[in-house]
């Protein structure tokens, strides 16, 4: 583990959600919700309707922002959203998971508690400058984000099918030189 869990945790989270967002579109329902919140793992308050739905789904572009963005405008914007969130960092201990950082509470609506949590863990992104940990997909036909938690530093591609993609494609290339 590169960061700690909740810090890993919530990027994985936003990665997931944020690449939610590409052709098709995989967050369009509330069922979809309840799926990427029981995958990741999180807890606190669910509302469980459109008006949440929508929430989610206005997220996405302003965490894409954050996690490709430079160091110095991430700090920038991790300072905006936990002074807009009024967020107060604090130790919690739930769900057999031992003490980590929350800085909203549970009864807060899930975007806010997501905007708080990945801004949180933008925070050790930033201070121990790590931002190279997060790209946009190497495949030339995506968009994804990529969050890079190897020790060699070596992921480069948004999920194995666009991984894929590009090593059939690179076969291909090299079988026709031969």
């Amino acid at each position: 583990m590169i960061f700690g869990h909740d810090t890993e945790e919530a990027l994985q989270a936003a990665v997931a959600l944020i690449n939610t967002a590409g052709e098709p579109d995989s967050l369009t329902t509330v069922q979809a919700v309840d799926s990427w919140y029981a995958e990741h793992r999180f807890t606190g308050r669910r509302d469980r309707d459109e008006a949440e739905l929508d929430e989610l789904r206005a997220l996405r572009p302003v965490l894409r922002d954050l996690l490709t963005t430079d160091r110095d405008r991430a700090a920038h914007l991790v300072n905006e959203m936990l002074t807009e969130a009024n967020a107060l960092p604090r130790l919690v201990r739930h769900g057999g998971e031992d003490w980590h950082l929350h800085a909203v509470g549970s009864d807060a609506s899930v975007a806010r508690r997501v905007t708080v949590e990945v801004a949180m863990a933008m925070v050790d992104l930033v201070r121990l400058d790590e931002m190279s940990r997060l790209s946009v997909c190497a495949d030339e036909n995506c968009e994804g984000v990529v969050i890079d938690l190897t020790r060699n530093r070596s992921r480069r591609f948004c999920s194995t099918a666009c991984a894929n993609r590009n090593a059939v494609a690179a076969y291909r290339a090299r079988s026709k030189k031969r």
